[in-house]
């Protein structure tokens, strides 16, 4: 790497994040190694960045995430999403799967590992993971992870006049009806699922 002290904090991203179970923040990092500006240390991720060796999501505090060592066309799996009731949005890195040959172009794409089972009539249980497309709108119909706060969940999208439903596929649960719009996202469209057995 032709920085030494990006270099240097792309271990400690690394160590942080298999130490901790999630990455750092950037504040954490500037205390780190003394760094003052969070754009002093924004410059250095940027550079990071721009060399493929993290991944950066600026919509969460923890959104800094390493990207494997070795060369990988895999989608990387950021954390965690309910298929229940909503839960805490959790966003560490957690390796990668290799799932290029189904969908196609890569970019773009990451995968969340389901907790719940507010989704098994659309074929999706507790432990699949669902591959999703980053984007910020969705039809009307689609499955998307859709964030309501700080909270996520994966649902059937189904905008209502002033209101947004998001539907289960399970008749154990409610419908959640999202009134503010302030509050609610769209993370992204899932666009599959993959199961192992035996888990």
């Amino acid at each position: 790497m032709s920085n030494e002290r990006a270099g240097a904090i792309l271990d400690f991203i690394q160590g942080f994040s298999r130490e901790k179970g999630f990455p750092p923040t950037i504040r954490e990092i500037g205390e780190a190694f003394d760094i003052a500006s969070t754009n002093g240390v924004r410059y250095y991720l940027g550079l990071l960045e721009k060399q493929g060796h993290i991944r950066r999501n600026s919509k969460i505090s923890r959104g800094i995430f390493a990207m494997p060592r070795t060369e990988s066309s895999g989608i990387p799996v950021l954390g965690r999403v309910a298929a229940g009731e909503p839960i805490t949005a959790e966003t560490s890195y957690d390796g990668t799967i290799e799932p290029a040959r189904f969908f196609g172009d890569m970019r773009g794409l990451f995968a969340l590992k389901v907790r719940g089972d507010s989704m098994v009539d659309a074929g999706i249980v507790d432990g699949d993971y669902v591959v999703v497309r980053h984007q910020d709108r969705a039809s009307p119909g689609e499955m998307v992870v859709a964030l309501i706060g700080d909270e996520a969940t994966v649902k059937f999208y189904r905008p209502k006049g002033d209101q947004i439903e998001l539907a289960p596929a399970n008749p154990n649960y409610q419908p959640i009806v999202v009134a503010n719009r302030e509050d609610f996202r769209i993370a992204g469209v899932v666009r599959g699922v993959i199961r192992t057995v035996g888990r």
